[in-house]
């Protein structure tokens, strides 16, 4: 609607200095669109820094993202690390202890497979 009234505005422009360019309403006129250019020209560069504004909004942010990001990631990165040294230390604790027992075991049945031997052989 901008353009049409502003197209409006250089209609009535026009016929104003058709007809007497030393009135006052054409000096009224001449103002009114000197103004409106103006008016229009702070509108255009308004926006303009308003886009480029949003623009670099949009910059920071998605820097912002993508550092959270990176945070959020390392952060992750870390907390499976623990984890995983904290079960592979429960792992070795486990394989420790079922090593001892096994140890044990051997030395129990290895006594058992002597004597059982010893009998085998003197029974012949």
């Amino acid at each position: 609607m901008g353009d049409e009234k502003r197209l409006a505005e250089i209609a009535i422009h026009e016929d104003v200095v058709e007809h007497d360019a030393a009135s006052p309403l054409y000096l009224i006129r001449e103002k009114e669109t000197e103004i409106s250019g103006r008016v229009l020209a702070a509108k255009q560069q308004a926006d303009d820094i308003v886009a480029e504004a949003r623009r670099k909004a949009a910059d920071i942010v998605g820097r912002a993202e993508a550092a959270d990001g990176d945070r959020l990631a390392q952060e992750v990165e870390a907390s499976a690390i623990e984890a995983a040294e904290k079960e592979a230390a429960a792992i070795r604790k486990k394989a420790e202890s079922d090593a001892a027992a096994l140890a044990k075991t051997l030395a129990a049945k290895r006594a058992e497979a002597a004597t059982a031997i010893v009998r085998a052989v003197t029974q012949i």
